[in-house]
């Protein structure tokens, strides 16, 4: 890899060999970690991104199940469901595989899940701990795994200008309150650009540290990035390319190639940020289980 690449896949290998003590402190105790993940429907990518989290967890000793429930499952069948995992105790975390059917209200999903199984992260009991800066809530697992990915890479944060591009629930919203919190690791000065920012290029050139989370392929160009800058890339977007077999290809939400050559450090896309996202949910699984038993490390 070039020396600029920030390597996602080995920080998120070191983040889950961290965690091998932890869960075998848990299994001397009688308290192995368990997670649920819940799935709607057929989504070929919702399919890929269960099975890398199930393997994640084959890895480490996690013990995982899954509930595969049809398309045309009932919010009300759903929430059964999810009744039913929140009163398991061999079960320390639920996942529920985004997106879900357009008849399902996934607000309402999220707020049924245990908050102390919320290892996602999207309870509104969870999230509201984050903006108070209340560090006993779970934190959505991106954003925890692009501010480990800049830890562990030694790129400071406190008091550096940072631009995150999406306001959405799950990346950009808890990532701009996760970043400007007055704490180790954080206290950046952060600007939430979107759909309706004025200037846009204006603010991503004052960054130290740009986050592309918009869901718009190859969006974030060379020239709107400030030399030696770093750049996060969140973005997963499938687009048409007559040349691959399937006829597409997946890219992120930053013009790699040319960006690679103006920013201090990068993230690949694929192993950037993705990796880091299963690493989080593991650790935080971990954690609930660490809670579960009274013995949080």
């Amino acid at each position: 890899m070039f020396a600029n690449i920030i390597d996602g896949r080995s920080i998120a290998l070191q983040v889950q060999q961290d965690l091998l003590p932890r869960i075998a402190a848990l299994k001397a105790r009688g308290h192995p970690p368990g997670l649920a993940f819940v799935r709607v429907g057929e989504d070929l990518a919702s399919k890929v991104y269960v099975g890398r989290k199930e393997k994640a967890c084959a890895d480490l000793g996690i013990y995982s199940k899954t509930h595969v429930m049809a398309e045309k499952t009932t919010e009300a069948e759903l929430l059964q469901v999810l009744h039913r995992l929140n009163g398991d105790v061999a079960l320390h975390g639920i996942l529920v595989q985004s997106p879900l059917p357009s008849h399902i209200r996934s607000e309402r999903v999220y707020s049924a899940v245990n908050p102390d199984k919320d290892v996602d992260g999207f309870h509104p009991v969870n999230m509201g701990k984050l903006v108070l800066g209340d560090t006993t809530g779970f934190i959505a697992c991106t954003p925890a795994g692009i501010r480990e990915l800049l830890i562990r890479t030694d790129i400071k944060i406190q008091g550096t200008n940072v631009v995150v591009l999406g306001r959405g629930n799950i990346v950009g919203k808890p990532l701009a309150i996760l970043l400007c919190q007055k704490q180790k690791h954080a206290n950046a000065t952060v600007t939430l650009c979107h759909s309706g920012t004025r200037d846009l290029k204006a603010h991503c050139l004052r960054a130290d540290i740009l986050v592309a989370a918009m869901g718009v392929p190859e969006f974030v160009r060379a020239d709107m990035v400030k030399p030696g800058a770093t750049v996060v890339d969140v973005g997963v977007n499938r687009v048409s390319d007559p040349s691959a077999k399937t006829g597409s290809r997946l890219v992120g939400d930053v013009a790699f190639d040319a960006v690679q050559k103006i920013a201090g450090r990068i993230t690949p896309n694929p192993g950037g940020v993705g990796p880091m996202t299963i690493a989080m949910l593991m650790q935080n699984t971990v954690l609930a289980a660490e809670r579960a038993s009274g013995r949080e490390t």
